[in-house]
C-alpha cells in the first residue's frame, strides 16, 4: 500500500488525482514488474501469466490514449518508467 501511495504521489497531475492515465500506467507498470519476477521463478503459473498479458494490453491501450491526447505527458511518463516508445 505504501508503494502504491508513493507511485500515485509521483505521477499525479493535480492535487486529488488518483485515476489519471499517468497514474494508471505507473501502477500497472509496478504490478507488471512484480508479476514478471514471480513468473521467472514459477514458470508453470499460467493463470498469472494470463493476468500479466491482460495488464500489458491495458497499459498499451492507456499509453496509446495518452500519446494521442498529450504527447508531452506521454514522453514524460515513458521516460520516468523507462518504457520503450
Amino acid at each position: 500500500m505504501e508503494a502504491k501511495t508513493k507511485t500515485i504521489e509521483q505521477f499525479k497531475v493535480h492535487a486529488k488525482d488518483t485515476g489519471s492515465a499517468d497514474v494508471q500506467i505507473a501502477l500497472l507498470t509496478h504490478r507488471i514488474n512484480h508479476l514478471t519476477e514471480h513468473l521467472q521463478t514459477n514458470k508453470k503459473d499460467h493463470s498469472s501469466r494470463r493476468g500479466l498479458l491482460i495488464m500489458v494490453s491495458q497499459r498499451r491501450r492507456l499509453l496509446e490514449y495518452l500519446q494521442g491526447t498529450d504527447v508531452g505527458r506521454y514522453q514524460t511518463v515513458a521516460k520516468k518508467l523507462k518504457l520503450r516508445h
